[in-house]
């Protein structure tokens, strides 16, 4: 099983803002969707609140301390662990966030799939730092600024060494 990371951030890391994204990147939304469509995706319960509702076409998992929670179209686990143990059959399992589900997760990641967009914005929510001695750059696609996407970005895959 093949564990990846995907996240879009600004070039300081940071990943949201009261519990939202701080930009809107039609391409990073298209690009995330072509990612995870068809594989499960786990995410803190915040992460969840912040989509709203179960991603379609995707098994939703939602890693929670709140027992007893049901949310209607998702599995819940308690723990990281215990999530990926239910999921070990899969051939790849994408974590999407937030921020204490990337950091659990980090350690135990094969692959990394950011948009890393060339802008600081506010926010309070940052993607872990990683040792970039462990991981190598395996792909890399720039894009500019165009009439849908204000800010310019590049999405970067990267695979742990």
């Amino acid at each position: 099983m093949i564990i990846t990371l995907i996240a879009a951030m600004d070039k300081n890391r940071l990943i949201g803002r009261n519990n939202e994204l701080p930009w809107h990147l039609p391409a990073d939304l298209a690009h995330f969707k072509s990612i995870t469509l068809g594989k499960p995706i786990v995410m803190g319960r915040r992460t969840f609140d912040s989509i709203g509702k179960p991603l379609p076409h995707r098994r939703n998992i939602v890693i929670t301390q709140q027992k007893n929670l049901i949310i209607e179209g998702c599995d819940i686990f308690y723990s990281l662990d215990d999530a990926l143990s239910a999921l070990t059959k899969e051939p790849e399992v994408i974590i999407i966030g937030g921020a204490r589900i990337f950091k659990e997760a980090l350690p135990k990641a094969d692959k990394m799939i950011l948009t890393i967009i060339n802008h600081s914005f506010e926010g309070d929510v940052y993607f872990p730092e990683w040792n970039d001695k462990e991981w190598k750059i395996t792909s890399q696609i720039k894009h500019e600024r165009d009439e849908k996407n204000p800010y310019p970005f590049q999405f970067l895959e990267l695979r742990r060494l």
